[in-house]
């Protein structure tokens, strides 16, 4: 119904994956992560990751998300 109606008005329309859509933010602060279970690096063990994209489930994803 909604392509139907966009195309007789002809708008444009645009496709976004709600799922992953809070992976694509940049953050500005630093944020600092340990490694997930299952994921650590044998010869890094104590070692943390410093992000530069959001992550799902980060309080900072959804301003950066909106910011982007």
């Amino acid at each position: 119904m909604l392509l139907a109606y966009a195309s007789s008005k002809d708008f444009k329309l645009f496709q976004m994956d709600i799922k992953s859509a809070f992976l694509n933010g940049f953050i500005s602060e630093e944020v600092y992560v340990e490694q997930p279970p299952g994921f650590e690096n044998s010869l890094f063990p104590n070692h943390v990751f410093k992000l530069t994209k959001a992550l799902y489930g980060l309080k900072q994803a959804p301003r950066a998300w909106y910011e982007r």
